[in-house]
């Protein structure tokens, strides 16, 4: 009877651990990062010894093996790499969509006011001494200065907040890697197969996860489930040997980042980090296309008008002074001033200004630019697409594994609950038959 006693007993203690286990698995079948867990249970081994009995017979009955988490490595590392270059995408394209509409004409009126500023020369040609006429002629070049003004302005500003939010980001990408030493420490101390050590190594992978989400890693497991995290491809350690070592970020005066570990320079090549990286290097490039266009359309129409003649008669000032596009000014000039006349005519310089218009002129130079920084965007925004469809195949590859099947836990449960309820029946019947053989004595 006592080793009925001892069947009965293991039963109750596993099968409870098992429907405990069960209950773990669907209060977080939505957290983040929790691998589905399995207790196993095994026969009891024969030469062992029971509670009940202290020699080396054989009672049978179940023993609990451990607990381990359902987990696929490649699935993982697929899926972590796939995000990591699916939220390089998304940064990148949400600072692409920035700078689109920093140069969109609703922004700055560029594109209008050059065109005005065209127009306006073709009707002096027909009414040159128009003051009303010349006067709209200094306004639509003041407009224009700045519209060149106002966008630098703007660039300069998302080049400061790219480079704010590198630096969160490291920040962030910092602590992650310290938290994640912390749970290497940890898993060093806890006991194999334990709940704990289930939670930590949780905890491990969803850390790596974030961390991955900013740049790229390489992970390696001990056989205690501890981590060395690296640096990819550089191969720099960022986690190993008990020691963390932090990333860091620095801003170039035109606003592009350069990442280092312990001195050494890194190039993301996915992740948060390379999103932020690749956008700085954009909006510094269209910064510095901006200076050109603007020092480039300063000297046309200041050579233009300064090869006529005002209604004084003197010769035509330089309509735009400063050479970058946040320096670009209108200058300052009357009605009077404005150079119509050259040595044809009374509008023969408005008609050469109004020839200028063709596939170098500044007005098709600057539509040039916006259709250029279109195509990019929406060439961002279509790989952006793909990136994203590419991560979610993949985390519901390692869901199908790692994730918790909520129907298939309450057929667990409900098994297991029957064969709790038959050891505590087999319990029972020890004890009847015990009570039994007891009063026929």
């Amino acid at each position: 009877m006592s080793d009925l006693l001892s069947i009965g007993a293991s039963g109750l203690k596993a099968y409870s651990r098992a429907m405990s286990t069960i209950g773990d698995n669907i209060a977080n079948a939505q957290t983040p990062g929790y691998a589905r867990r399995t207790l196993a249970l095994r026969e009891t081994a024969g030469g062992t010894q029971s509670a009940l009995v202290s020699r080396n017979v054989s009672p049978g009955g179940v023993t609990i093996g451990g607990l381990s988490r359902s987990v696929d490595k490649w699935l993982i590392d697929d899926a972590r790499v796939s995000e990591s270059d699916a939220t390089r995408a998304a940064t990148r394209l949400s600072w692409m969509n920035r700078a689109e509409d920093a140069l969109s004409d609703d922004s700055n009126g560029i594109s209008t006011n050059l065109t005005k500023l065209f127009t306006t020369a073709d009707k002096l040609t027909a009414d040159p001494n128009n003051k009303t006429l010349r006067a709209e002629f200094l306004q639509a070049a003041k407009d224009v200065a700045a519209g060149f003004q106002s966008t630098a302005k703007t660039l300069a500003d998302m080049s400061d907040g790219i480079s704010g939010a590198a630096q969160t980001a490291v920040g962030e990408l910092n602590t992650n890697l310290d938290a994640l030493e912390r749970i290497n420490d940890g898993l060093r101390k806890a006991r194999p197969g334990s709940t704990n050590e289930a939670s930590l190594l949780d905890e491990r992978d969803r850390l790596v996860d974030q961390i991955a989400t900013q740049m790229p890693v390489s992970a390696s497991y001990d056989d205690r489930g501890t981590v060395t995290l690296r640096a990819a491809p550089s191969g720099d350690t960022l986690v190993g040997n008990a020691t963390v070592t932090h990333v860091a970020v620095a801003s170039a005066a035109d606003g592009r980042l350069a990442f280092s570990v312990a001195g050494n320079s890194i190039d993301p090549s996915s992740g948060n980090l390379a999103g932020l990286g690749q956008a700085a290097d954009h909006v510094a490039d269209q910064r510095a296309g901006l200076d050109a266009a603007a020092a480039q359309f300063a000297a046309q129409l200041n050579a233009a008008h300064q090869a006529g003649t005002d209604a004084n008669g003197d010769a035509g000032q330089p309509l735009f002074s400063g050479t970058t596009a946040a320096t670009l000014t209108a200058t300052s000039l009357t009605p009077d001033q404005v150079a119509a006349a050259n040595a044809s005519g009374s509008n023969g310089n408005m008609l050469s200004l109004g020839a200028m218009r063709g596939a170098n002129d500044p007005e098709a130079a600057w539509s040039g630019r916006l259709a250029e920084q279109a195509q990019a965007t929406a060439s961002a925004r279509a790989q952006e697409s793909a990136a994203w469809t590419r991560a979610d195949g993949a985390a519901a590859a390692r869901d199908n594994v790692s994730g918790v099947d909520l129907d298939q836990e309450a057929a667990d449960l409900l098994r297991f609950q029957q064969a709790y309820s038959a050891a505590a029946r087999t319990i029972q019947v020890a004890r009847e038959t015990m009570q039994a053989l007891l009063s026929a004595i």
